[in-house]
């Protein structure tokens, strides 16, 4: 709870999680490289495609909030979280987690894991927000958030 104060911007908020959206995305992109197995491959990068659709839509919600804005090349260059959705820096979490993720269905349920940690993340964000705006933006993005354990969800019943 400490990654932000509770007073930002509705703009601020999205650059938070356009970052960790794309810290997130990287997580896969590692873990299909380093993975031989070609079914695993293709699932962290289906993984790593609905963060990117997830990147779009949270670009779109600042283009939204401040439409006379920057464009996306410069809001990238804004980004300057490293850390996961959920709160989880990168090289920790990998370190913790990547021996648990050796199969599709056990990489799914860390996947549902991180998109859970996510949602509570923007939820106590939102409680904690003094700004309206801010929680209504925080309340959409969690909600997205719902909607890839939903996504994830079909996943698993496909995988199992």
């Amino acid at each position: 709870m400490d990654l932000l104060r509770g007073d930002e911007a509705p703009a601020e908020i999205t650059l938070f999680a356009y970052g960790m959206e794309n810290a997130l995305g990287s997580f896969y992109t590692i873990l299909s490289e380093r993975t031989a197995d070609k079914d695993l491959g293709h699932l962290f990068t289906k993984l790593e495609g609905i963060e990117e659709r997830h990147k779009k839509m949270v670009f779109e919600l600042y283009s939204d909030i401040e439409p006379s804005g920057m464009g996306l090349h410069e809001f990238e260059s804004k980004v300057t979280s490293q850390v996961m959705e959920g709160g989880f820096d990168i090289e920790g979490f990998m370190k913790d987690n990547e021996p648990h993720m050796q199969t599709s269905p056990d990489a799914l349920m860390v996947a549902m894991m991180i998109e859970t940690q996510a949602m509570d993340l923007y939820l106590r964000y939102a409680d904690r927000s003094s700004e309206a705006r801010t929680k209504e933006v925080l309340f959409k993005i969690a909600d997205e958030e719902k909607a890839h354990l939903t996504a994830l969800g079909r996943l698993m019943s496909e995988k199992a």
